[in-house]
């Protein structure tokens, strides 16, 4: 597993920066990218993959513990869709 810190690192090697610079670029991607989804648009990353927020709709579950019919109200969870590319290159 590679962490947020060591994906900072890369870049900051490939960039020639600090790590620190590049752990800022990280924060701002992916504060952008939670800016765009929470406003209810897309992010398409060509050849990466589509970030996006869907509504999932109430529904009944069960407690594991006793078997009970609980109610599940409506959310909305962030998604992500893998391009073909992306795919294609982890086969």
């Amino acid at each position: 597993m590679v962490k947020k810190n060591q994906l900072a690192e890369k870049l900051a090697e490939k960039y020639g920066v600090s790590k620190k610079q590049g752990m800022e670029w990280l924060d701002t991607i992916f504060e952008e990218i939670t800016k765009v989804i929470k406003s209810g648009d897309k992010v398409n990353i060509a050849g990466f993959g589509i970030f996006r927020v869907a509504d999932r709709k109430a529904r009944e579950g069960r407690n594991p513990k006793t078997g009970e019919t609980v109610h599940i109200k409506a959310s909305k969870a962030p998604k992500f869709r893998a391009s073909k590319v992306l795919k294609e290159a982890v086969q």
